[in-house]
This record gives structure tokens, sequence and C-alpha cells, in this order.
């Protein structure tokens, strides 16, 4: 049995920091060469960190990364790294070294450079001309980044046909929710068209709003899975690939590259040997590890949790302070807050104004005890007393409106700010994505902050996400009174969140398919939606852009978050909420 020892190896890199990315891949480059393994692999630019954004017009920041490469090339003896760095030469791209026994062998460059959504690669790389197949340990290996395999046709397909019997991509795989089903449904179609073992190493952690779900994964010449990394946490993964059933599966079906298949790429197919003794033979056996997927609650509640820990410490902040309302959007960003950092670094504050029920402090504390965090109460009484003094002689004769209301929320912000000065906490935001959506928010009052964790997650889905961790606490962490209470901002007699916006399971649909799927308000009209209704949350979303530009970042959830994926202009007339008929 012809065999290939593979490791992945996927690791949480930080941005620009060099030092500690470089002792995250030396230290598994140890444990795999511990592990026998023939070939370990890291993510798409490991090494300085993803996505580097503008640091790459730097030329001082590409040195630093090339210096750093240097340092893992020095710790492979005896082993093949495959390595995602910045490679410069008359341009710059994104590259995998090939490094083997401390000599950088080969560079790949990536071919299929993204520039939708997330991803603006175009601005900063040349795309790569070649996609040799490596010799390594007696097994054809074709090396490849990211978007390469998603492409049905691309290098994946010429390399198999060049005598590639294992595809390796090294990746940086941004998440949102159940994006790794069409994923590993992607990989799976690569493997089976081209009668080859594709093995995907993505990358894991936190970097602004951008969360790396890791999941990296094997599947054989089948289409069936070999291996699977854990989701949202660090993990070097190792399997032995049986190479000798890619040859068998060939002589039955010859890979589709063999036919007249046109390519996505015009890649010359040359071999490169890499190192020719097997490594791996004669190492006992490994237990099959394939880890299993998540529930799409828990999927995402991890997802937000790690988006939160990274930021909070990749950015050196000592703790975190959140309004706490008593409903159910501070109450998950508190408990997220909690499960990300402990409860020693999460601090709340409850501000009560004339208009708050004491259901909503009731609420609030009971949520503190369950948490276990450290609370404080500050009135907004009297400030908001003194605004109202203030301002009594310049809006004489005028009857109160949202103006009243929007001091309150600006109060409570500037409260929240103080305390962010004071005691160097940052401010985590509690607005929803119905909110951001819809402009149901207050410039520097509700928006105020530094991170909102949930500011891609819908209100109903907040919901969910509540109900989730109440069940895996096994008790009522969020008190049941606050799901079950009316959504309500408090900021007038009897207020509540539907005066002024659609039932919230029926405003969701509507932003899903006018934000996320573009689809028309004709279209949403179309599929049975109140035309009115339609038109009014469109309007409100489109005329909110303004305020959007000025929220903090948050965890990119959903296929278009605000910001990352969806970019409008702010002076902008095009109205399809006007008369479509």
């Amino acid at each position: 049995m012809r065999q290939l020892r593979i490791a992945l190896a996927q690791i949480n890199s930080t941005v620009g920091d060099f030092k500690g990315n470089v002792r995250l891949i030396v230290d598994n480059i140890e444990k795999a060469r511990a592990a026998g393994t023939d070939i370990v692999a890291f993510p798409e630019l490991a090494v300085p960190g993803y996505p580097p954004e503008d640091l790459l017009l730097k030329p001082s920041f590409i040195d630093a990364n090339i210096k750093a490469l240097d340092k893992v090339t020095a710790a492979t003896r005896g082993i093949t790294a495959v390595v995602g760095f910045v490679d410069r030469k008359s341009d710059l791209y994104n590259a995998a070294g090939i490094i083997h026994d401390g000599r950088l062998v080969a560079i790949y460059h990536k071919i299929h450079l993204p520039n939708y959504g997330v991803f603006d690669e175009q601005r900063y790389f040349n795309a790569g001309k070649a996609c040799p197949v490596f010799g390594v340990a007696g097994v054809g290996v074709g090396f490849n980044i990211c978007e390469d395999i998603w492409f049905e046709t691309g290098p994946a397909t010429a390399q198999a046909g060049a005598g590639a019997e294992v595809i390796l991509n090294i990746s940086a795989s941004p998440y949102h929710h159940g994006k790794h089903h069409f994923r590993e449904r992607m990989l799976s179609a690569r493997a089976i068209d081209n009668a080859a073992i594709v093995a995907f190493c993505n990358m894991v952690g936190g970097q602004d709003e951008l969360v790396f779900d890791g999941a990296s994964v094997i599947f054989d010449e089948r289409g069936n899975t070999v291996a699977r990394a854990r989701q949202f946490e660090e993990e070097l993964l190792v399997a032995d690939l049986d190479v000798g059933s890619v040859f068998n599966k060939r002589q039955q079906d010859p890979v589709q590259s063999k036919k007249n298949v046109e390519l996505s790429c015009g890649c010359p197919g040359k071999r490169i040997e890499v190192v020719g003794s097997k490594a791996s033979a004669g190492h006992t056996a490994l237990e099959k590890q394939v880890s299993a997927l998540l529930e799409p609650e828990a999927e995402v509640y991890k997802a937000l949790v790690l988006g939160t820990r990274d930021y909070i410490h990749k950015n050196g902040f000592k703790g975190v302070v959140i309004g706490l309302s008593g409903g159910v959007d501070s109450s998950i960003v508190a408990t997220i807050a909690v499960d990300a950092l402990g409860r020693d670094a999460v601090h709340g504050l409850i501000m009560p104004s004339r208009f708050s029920s004491p259901l909503s402090a009731e609420y609030a504390e009971q949520l503190s005890v369950n948490l276990g965090i450290q609370t404080q109460k500050i009135s907004i009484e009297q400030a908001y007393q003194a605004y109202l003094d203030s301002l009594s002689g310049v809006f004489s004769g005028i009857e109160p409106d949202v103006t009243e209301e929007n001091i309150q929320a600006r109060i409570r912000g500037n409260l929240l700010m103080a305390l962010s000065n004071k005691f160097g906490w940052l401010v985590l935001n509690t607005g929803n994505k119905s909110e951001v959506a819809t402009g149901y928010t207050t410039l520097y009052g509700d928006m105020a902050g530094g991170f909102a964790i949930i500011k891609d997650v819908p209100k109903t889905l907040v919901y969910q996400l509540c109900q989730y961790r109440n069940h895996s606490a096994g008790f009522d962490l969020v008190p049941q009174g606050v799901l079950k209470r009316v959504p309500s901002a408090e900021l007038r007699p009897g207020q509540t969140d539907q005066d002024s916006l659609p039932p919230y399971d029926l405003l969701d649909p509507i932003l899903l398919a006018y934000v996320e799927e573009d689809k028309s308000v004709e279209q949403i009209v179309g599929q049975g939606y109140d035309e009115k209704t339609v038109k009014k949350v469109a309007r409100l979303v489109d005329g909110s852009e303004y305020k959007r530009r000025q929220a903090p970042p948050g965890i990119k959830i959903t296929p278009k978050a605000f910001g990352r994926d969806r970019r409008l202009p702010i002076t902008n007339k095009f109205r399809e909420w006007g008369d479509f008929k």
C-alpha cells in the first residue's frame, strides 16, 4: 500500500505578528515531525496573517514577511512544509513556499485572485501562471491556494492531469453560517472529478470583522471524508493517505483532465522533485479522525465567541463594558463576552430612566448574577433632566418627539464611554443586524462602542442563540422573562419596537431578500409580502447607509455583511421603493 502521511496545521495567525506567527508555525512543524509526517501544510498567508490589506503596500512589511519565512525554512529539518507567505519578485504574489530539510525548494503563486465580497486581492497581487506537480516521498502532489480549488477546471484539474495524486490546498476561507456545507460539497466534487485525494488546510481565528472557522478536511478520490479538524479551534490534523487507491480509481476511470476539458488556467504541468525517500513507511496506522460539524446555532455562537476573544486579546484591551438593558440583545452580548473572555473581564452597566420598566433592571441584575459579572447601576434621570432644562428655551412650544428619545440613548453612550476611558474597557455595542439594517439606532447613543458583536446577527437569530445557550447551560442563563417580553427601547411611555418596525419574524425575511439576496422590491412583493411593508423596509434600509458608515466594526456571520460585503454609496438617488407598477 502506497501511503503519504500528511499534517494540516490549522493555526490562528495574527496579521503583522511575525514573531508570534513564526513561533506557531515552528511549533507545529516540530509536532508534525514527531508524528512522522511527510508533509505539513499551513494556511494561506500564514506568515504575515490574513488579510493584511494595505500593509501589503509597505515594503518594510514585505521584508519582515520574507525574513520570517527564512526562520521557518531553517526549522524544516527532515520534513516538507507548505507555508503561505507574500512573495516579491517584480510584483507581489500570494504564495506558498514549498520547503524541505531547511531549503526553499519552490514557490507556487496563487492563480485565481478573488475580487468580490470581502476579497480584493487584485488590488495587491499578480496572478501566478504555473501549477506544477511536486514529487514528495514518491507521490505526485499538487499545491494550490484557496480560490484556486473553487474553479471546476482550474489548477487542481491541470495538476491531476499532470500526475498529481494528492491536491493540497492551503486556504484562508472566511466564515459565514452554513458555508462549510457547500465548501465541503465543492471539495468532494473536486476529488471525484479529478480522481485525486483533496486536502484542504484552513485558517482559524478572528481578524477584525472576519472569523475563520478551520474545519480543515481531507477527501479521498471517491469523495469520501478521510479526516476533518474541529471548527473554531487550533489543531494539527494528521492522516495517512492511501495513494494506491488513486491509481486503482484512475485505471477504472481516467481523470477528467485527460479528456478534452478547457482549463480556467493555462498552466504548464511540469514535475518538480522535492524529496524521494518515503518518510512514513513502517509507521503504525493512525486512528481515523473525523470531527463532527456543529449544529447551526452552535456554529454561529462559537464564531461570535472566537471573533470576540481574538478582537479583544489581539488588540490588547483590558476588558469590556456593556450597557445592560434587560433586553435580549444586551443579554446575548454579555453572555458571549463572558464565554469569550471570562467573567472577570466583563463589566455591566444598568442605566435606568423614568421610562424604564422595573423588570428591566431586575432582568439585567439576574443576568449579571447568572454570569457572575460585576455590574454597576447609574440612573440617567439627573442628566436627562439637565438636558431638557438646557434645551427648554430652544424647544419651547414644540412637542416632544424622537429628539428627546435620542437624548436618553446618547446619555447612556456617554456614560459607557466614560467608563471605557477611565478603566480601559472596550465598549461592546449591542445592536443587531435588523436594527442596523433599518436604522433603528441612535448615532452617538446605542451605536456607541468599539466592537459590535451581533451587528450581523438578525433579531430572530438572537433569540435562537439565547435559547441555544440556555440549553447548553442546562438552566435559564438568559432569564426567560427576557425572551418573552415585547422588545422595546423604553425611551417613551408604552413604546415597543413594532411602533416603528414590522414584527421581527416578518422583518427579517424581507431584509434577507433585500439585503443579502439583492432582490428587488417587486420580486419580494411577488413572494407574497405586503407591498406597503416591503417598501417601508427598503426605504429604511436605503436611508440608513450614513449611519452604518459610522458604526463600529463587528463580526461577519452572514453571506452579506454591511461594510465588508455590501458597500453602497451614501449619496445615492436610486430608489427601488418608489412605484414600480
